[in-house]
Formats: structure tokens, sequence, C-alpha cells
């Protein structure tokens, strides 16, 4: 499975957030954000109970998996993660898993036991994502972090799109960074909500991994120079 490796000190995997993308045209934004240097896309999923939103499940994950390795601008599998801001994401990880992803990222905050929900993912054969929102304390990450490919740390609210950047989130970020140096431990760190080149920026220093970024960089008018800023 096509994965991501760590990258260079200072610098940051590129997640465009397909939330702001013009769903009319799809799979020709998926080929213009492919060739503006997208390093994976980021998938949101939103139930309306977990979020007062709601957006898609696995029938579009599946068209979006279709799509990117369609894409004349794809030079091989470009990984994909669906961020399940659901309730019960326990129920529907085979139904994920079909469609063709290859990362599940819960929230701590869902109404399942996330042992074995990540245990599942695991056996699924898709990397195991855990993620919190900004008001929840690092405290219920760490009993899992062992087994943990990804750790998403929300730095706004989750549910909409276009929000301001919660500085909280470089506190945790770097936290989150210590404690991989310090244990061993090789999970990625991704940021979502807020992203621009300042606070990009600012996460990158902190330690994270992955920058995800809805409407400031889908919705540039030169996606690729914004993919290059935020990269590092």
């Amino acid at each position: 499975m096509s994965w991501l490796p760590r990258p260079a000190e200072g610098c940051a995997h590129v997640a465009p957030s397909l939330l702001s993308a013009d769903f009319t045209r799809l799979a020709d934004d998926i080929a213009d954000l492919t060739a503006a240097g997208a390093d994976l896309l980021h998938l949101d999923v939103m139930d309306g109970h977990f979020v007062p939103n709601i957006t898609f499940g696995p029938f579009i994950c599946e068209a979006i998996r279709r799509a990117s390795d369609r894409s004349p601008c794809s030079t091989g599998h470009l990984p994909l993660d669906a961020h399940l801001m659901i309730s019960r994401p326990d129920l529907y990880l085979e139904a994920f898993a079909g469609s063709g992803v290859d990362a599940l990222t819960i929230h701590l905050e869902s109404d399942c036991d996330k042992g074995p929900t990540l245990e599942r993912i695991g056996q699924l054969g898709l990397k195991r994502g855990l993620s919190l929102n900004p008001g929840t304390s690092l405290e219920g990450v760490f009993p899992f972090l062992a087994e943990l490919d990804l750790v998403l740390v929300m730095s706004v609210q989750p549910g909409f799109g276009g929000q301001t950047f919660d500085p909280g989130a470089i506190a945790k970020i770097g936290e989150l960074d210590r404690f991989r140096r310090e244990s061993g431990h090789d999970y990625l760190i991704s940021v979502d909500g807020g992203i621009n080149e300042i606070t990009g920026s600012e996460c990158r220093t902190a330690g994270a991994d992955i920058l995800v970024s809805g409407s400031w960089l889908v919705g540039a008018d030169d996606r690729a120079a914004r993919t290059d800023l935020l990269r590092g």
C-alpha cells in the first residue's frame, strides 16, 4: 500500500481537503490538485450527528479513488485519508475500506471503543488515524500512540470549512512531536483547520508532517504556488 514517509525537517506533506472542491467538476479538481503537487487527499466525511453537517460516504470516496487513479496528472497511487467525523465509525469500517481509501481517521470523541476500532482498521489493511477536537486534551490520545499511523490535530471545531485557526493546536503538535522523538514511535502528525501560509509555517516548525488545507488552497487561483508555500 502506498503511504507517506516522514517529510524532511521543516517541510510538510500537503493534503488538500476536497470539502472545498467543486463537486460538479470533482474529477477536474482532483486532476488539478494532483498537478499542483498534492501529496495526498483529505476526505471529510460528516454524518450530521457527530458534526452539524452532512457531506458524503463510501460511495463518493470510491468515486474519488477512481477519479484520482484515472487522472492524467497522476504519477502513481495518490493516498486518500478518510477523516470520519461520524458518531459510530466502527459500523462503517468495511464499507470505507472497500471504497479504496488508504487511511481511516476516527475521532477520539466518537461513540465507539477506540482500541478495537483502530485494531480493525489495521486488520483491513488501512493506516490507522486518531483525531481530537480543539477542546480535547491530548491525554486521551497517548494510550493509542504505539498503534497509530497518524494523529490528526483539529485546529478548528470540525463540521465546516473556512474557520479561523486555533493557536492551541501548536502546543499539541509540539507535545506530540516531543513524545514521538522520546518514544521512538513513527506516527505522522497532521493538522486540519484554518491552514494558510502563516499558520502552516507555525505548524511545520512545531513538528507537523501533514498540512490539511481547504478553502485557502483549494479555492486559490494558483494552487501550485500555494502548495509550495505550505510544503516549506
